[in-house]
């Protein structure tokens, strides 16, 4: 029974938002996005790490 907080969330709270948010505004990373912005992406990126996935693809099948 977990009794804490999942991995995924611990390893989360490690990441500074703001400096993300920082380097995607220089680069104009979220411009035309409407749903899946760059954060999104990162966090499944990341998920999929953990997961052993091979692509973004994969995480959703």
């Amino acid at each position: 029974m977990n009794q804490g907080k999942y991995v995924f969330s611990q390893i989360v709270t490690f990441l500074p938002a703001r400096i993300f948010d920082r380097c995607v505004n220089s680069f104009q990373g979220d411009k035309w996005v409407k749903h899946f912005t760059c954060w999104n992406q990162l966090m499944c990126m990341i998920f999929g790490q953990l997961s052993n996935r091979n692509s973004l693809r994969d995480l959703l099948v």
